[in-house]
């Protein structure tokens, strides 16, 4: 413990400071720990989650296929239409449209279909897609706590407790309704000076022809159905017995498959940086995780508390917050679940579990793999989303988020 928190912390402050590429900062402090003997090899390659990585990986190489043949910009100028070029109404759409397919499919999958969709429509309507890929992190961020199968810390708690699809809807949805309804226009608010449109865009994009767009007609039809099927199957695949990951690598083997791009140029193009930063991330979490440094975190929520009920549920709710914003959702859900099994006398335990983590995915651009995933596209299209520059939006929006479910837990719970 005494060298797995200084390396993280100094780790996330060396990316903080945007001074070094942050995945040769993960990687370095995950080279530390293994070298120095916090974990053998063989635990720093159980520590990542390959569940994460692989649904990456699947829908990188989907979305890659599928872009070259302008479906995306199709579906941007069709989106840039229906709004009618009018501001609120792209922050709207895009927000809802993310939060409702992180409810039911998972915020990770949500990210990379919407962030190409977003860079062509911003780039129509020729304003900065850096405020619209922001409130599509928080949305999807809020909108996959509504579901078990939304965020992947609903379905570690759901795998452990077995609590079922309708008890996380009937739950956690209204709290989530109430923070999108909160925190959307609020964040309009905020970015509304960079997403004024230029009455000339808006009628440049009224006056495109969406189909003209489509670049390779017999590939789309090739390949969008399988990635249409693949969507489908994300919403039943608990009761086909598959996990995302298997789900997205058996869409893109069947999409490089029947695709005629080039294979090569296909696997040059996945985010291998994010991919690397995860995976580094994943080891040092790892780390505090194996040598106990999450689970006296989470035990001093039941010290503290000393056995009152509210108080424990709200400890719960506000350190896996900050854990998560600080750590990862991912692993620290999972070094919490003990935790909350020790202290629960019902399911209101893991209410507060699932609104403190999956609420606390956007305090900064670590704490969520989507948000990793998001921020993996912008830099790679040109537009780099700062630690910093992230943290002035997320902290804030947390703190509201958490607001909300505190009231949410007290009135409903305690």
């Amino acid at each position: 413990m005494a060298l797995a928190v200084p390396v993280f912390v100094v780790a996330l402050a060396l990316i903080a400071s945007e001074r070094v590429d942050r995945t040769k900062i993960a990687l370095l402090g995950a080279a530390i720990v293994v070298v120095a003997g916090t974990l053998d090899q063989a635990e720093a390659i159980a520590a990542i989650d390959f569940n994460t990585i692989g649904l990456l990986v699947g829908m990188m190489i989907m979305v890659r296929v599928t872009e070259t043949t302008g479906v995306y910009t199709w579906l941007a100028i069709r989106a840039g239409q229906v709004s009618r070029g009018r501001p609120l109404a792209v922050v709207l759409a895009l927000a809802l449209t993310t939060a409702v397919l992180s409810a039911f499919l998972d915020n990770v999958t949500t990210i990379l279909l919407v962030v190409p969709i977003t860079f062509v429509l911003a780039d129509a309507l020729d304003i900065d897609p850096l405020p619209l890929i922001i409130v599509e992190i928080v949305a999807s961020n809020i909108g996959g706590t509504a579901t078990l199968i939304g965020d992947p810390p609903n379905i570690l708690i759901a795998g452990h407790t077995g609590l079922s699809f309708g008890a996380f809807i009937t739950n956690l949805a209204p709290v989530v309704i109430v923070a999108l309804a909160v925190v959307i226009p609020g964040l309009y608010l905020v970015f509304r000076s960079r997403l004024q449109i230029a009455p000339e865009a808006r009628e440049r994009v009224l006056a495109l022809d969406a189909a003209r767009s489509i670049e390779d007609a017999r590939e789309a039809r090739r390949t969008v159905p399988v990635l249409i099927l693949a969507i489908l199957v994300f919403f039943v695949h608990k009761p086909l017995h598959l996990e995302p990951a298997t789900v997205a690598l058996s869409g893109a083997a069947v999409m490089l498959l029947l695709s005629r791009q080039s294979l090569h140029d296909t696997i040059a193009s996945i985010e291998w940086l994010t991919l690397f930063f995860l995976m580094g991330l994943f080891v040092m979490v790892g780390a505090l995780e194996h040598t106990g440094a999450l689970d006296e975190v989470a035990t001093w929520i039941a010290d503290v508390s000393g056995g009152d009920r509210v108080a424990e549920l709200l400890g719960i709710l506000w350190v896996s917050a900050a854990g998560s914003g600080l750590v990862d959702n991912i692993p620290f859900t999972a070094a919490m679940i003990p935790v909350v099994e020790n202290l629960s006398r019902d399911d209101a335990y893991w209410w507060a579990l699932s609104l403190g983590a999956c609420f606390g995915g956007n305090a900064t651009i670590v704490a969520a793999a989507c948000n990793v995933a998001a921020s993996g596209m912008a830099a790679r299209a040109g537009y780099p989303i700062g630690f910093l520059a992230f943290l002035r939006y997320g902290l804030v929006v947390t703190f509201v988020s958490l607001l909300l479910a505190t009231a949410y837990v007290m009135l409903r719970y305690a």
